[in-house]
């Protein structure tokens, strides 16, 4: 068994050992769309889980801090919000980009066991709410927690959908749409796992995770249960917010995105920075796009 940690309270700091950010990230009005897809994960949630086990085959890999022979880059999918690498032209971007306060409020109001490993297999979320977003691309997902992990898979998924659903994630390029389901056909799966479980599947793709960061191999977006939990202790904001920087970051990579740099002093941190190695002078950030709808990106890294 794991030790047993506090996670941050909403507002408070986010603290654990290393992952993405640096800075501040402030609150602001909730947005309508995303307060709708909560009442609709709500609502929907009930009844039984299903168990998934890992699928060992994967077409791809992108770890957080991965040995830098193991991170093969991709090459980010362009549309016409974001044709600048550089996020200044025509992007309205704010130096203090604002999270949703729509989200459910996350799992941080009591202790929650961190286990070294855990078993492999998963519930699944049972949920199946309508596509957020205009995009034609609808991508179907799935929320799974590990077995033996203190989180209910209902509660992960209110979050991860309010996330997906929030006007500056990646549905606000035009492009994408997200529809959480709990069966059937689907396109990716966001799986929160124990340290453990996280280093043996990343792993087996050739990413180095280290038990504290998380991954991207294929179809899972793989959630290091440690930095779910504690955040990180460079990142100066709730832990909703850094958990929003999570699923942003790892999604981009399912969506086809490579890793992208600071575009300048003072600015933004893309959500596809590794923010864990530093800002290098930017904000940290939890959102691939601004209030305005302006691309909050930076040079391609490769």
């Amino acid at each position: 068994m794991g030790r047993r940690h506090r996670s941050a309270a909403s507002g408070g700091r986010a603290r654990g050992r290393r992952d993405h950010d640096r800075g501040r990230v402030r609150r602001n009005p909730a947005g309508t769309w995303a307060i709708a897809v909560v009442m609709l994960v709500c609502a929907s949630f009930g009844g039984g889980a299903a168990f998934a086990y890992w699928q060992e085959t994967r077409d791809g890999a992108v770890a957080d801090r991965a040995l830098p022979a193991a991170d093969p880059s991709e090459t980010p999918a362009r549309n016409p919000l974001d044709a600048s690498p550089s996020g200044t032209p025509g992007t309205g971007a704010s130096a203090s980009p604002r999270p949703s306060p729509s989200a459910p409020r996350p799992s941080a109001s009591r202790d929650i066991a961190i286990p070294a490993t855990g078993p492999g297999t998963f519930r699944t979320a049972s949920a199946d709410v309508p596509a957020a977003g205009q995009g034609s691309r609808v991508w179907r997902y799935k929320v799974l927690v590990e077995d033996g992990i203190d989180i209910g898979a209902n509660q992960a998924a209110a979050e991860v959908a309010a996330i997906l659903a929030d006007d500056r994630g990646w549905t606000r390029g035009g492009s994408h749409s997200f529809r959480l389901v709990s069966s059937g056909p689907y396109d990716f799966v966001v799986k929160i796992a124990a340290p453990g479980t996280v280093d043996r599947v990343c792993g087996a793709a050739g990413l180095l995770t280290r038990g504290e960061v998380n991954c991207r191999v294929g179809e899972d977006v793989v959630v290091n249960l440690k930095r779910w939990v504690l955040g990180s202790p460079e990142f100066d904001g709730p832990i909703g917010d850094y958990r929003a920087l999570i699923v942003n970051h790892e999604v981009g990579h399912r969506l086809g995105r490579g890793h992208e740099g600071c575009p300048g002093p003072g600015k933004p941190a893309p959500a596809m920075m590794q923010q864990i190695k530093g800002l290098q002078g930017c904000v940290a950030n939890a959102w691939p796009y601004d209030r305005d709808g302006g691309y909050l990106g930076g040079p391609a890294v490769r």
